[in-house]
């Protein structure tokens, strides 16, 4: 109890607990046609610039830590200072890969966070109500992130493309991200799958590797990744309609 409340005193009184944010921009955007999907221009302004904004404006969000690439550590390093945040933001080199960067990052993190909230750089259509929305439950849960129902049918296959399984799609989720989690778990699941050499797909895997609860809020369909050219296209989209309304 006494730990707790010292990170609240430390945090300037807040009535809630201290939460950084760290932005994985370190991919190699291989299905965007050679270019760097951070970088594109989404209605006149770079989706990783979008993605930040978005992030600041969550009242949730303390502060903002960013891994990229050592190749782009300085075009990335001179977007978020044109960027103008209100909120302390710092970029580091991430690693291989995705799990090393967010390890990396997580590393970087104030000492005041009790909370570190892993969001993706390219899903600029966040809003900052969904980010603190999710915030909010991992801070009951200690584990969280928002997710979708899977409205396709999904099919299991083996390697030659037959038909293993269909699972019912009545409990089948698309997650989303921000990946919300108490900052000493998020850290001990992520050293754990790194010992054990295990790749995973997202933290909330490397989380329940530990038998740790994961818990689900509901997401956004326009919380959408930037994975291909097309995505560029829908977010555009999404946005007109976002400023029409």
């Amino acid at each position: 109890m006494g730990s707790w409340f010292q990170k609240l005193k430390k945090a300037g009184g807040r009535n809630r607990p201290y939460c950084a944010a760290v932005i994985a921009a370190a991919g190699n955007s291989s299905r965007m046609g050679g270019e760097n999907k951070l970088f594109a221009e989404l209605d006149g302004m770079p989706v990783l610039l979008r993605t930040l904004l978005s992030v600041a404006a969550a009242e949730s969000v303390d502060e903002i830590v960013v891994a990229t690439r050592g190749d782009t550590l300085l075009a990335v390093a001179d977007l978020c200072s044109k960027a103008n945040l209100t909120k302390p933001i710092r970029v580091v080199e991430g690693g291989a890969s995705r799990m090393l960067s967010v390890m990396t990052a997580a590393m970087e993190v104030s000492p005041d966070a009790a909370f570190i909230a892993v969001h993706d750089g390219a899903r600029p259509l966040v809003t900052p109500e969904l980010f603190d929305e999710v915030v909010a439950l991992a801070q009951k849960t200690n584990a969280a992130a928002p997710a979708i129902p899977v409205t396709d049918t999904i099919k299991e296959a083996d390697e030659d493309g037959r038909v293993c399984a269909t699972p019912s799609r009545s409990r089948l989720y698309a997650v989303q991200t921000p990946q919300v989690f108490q900052r000493d778990l998020l850290k001990a699941a992520l050293t754990a799958a790194l010992k054990a050499d295990v790749a995973v797909t997202d933290d909330c895997a490397a989380v329940e590797r530990l038998g740790k609860e994961v818990y689900l809020a509901k997401g956004s369909q326009e919380n959408i990744k930037i994975t291909t050219p097309l995505d560029l296209e829908i977010a555009e989209a999404i946005l007109r309609r976002r400023e029409e309304a």
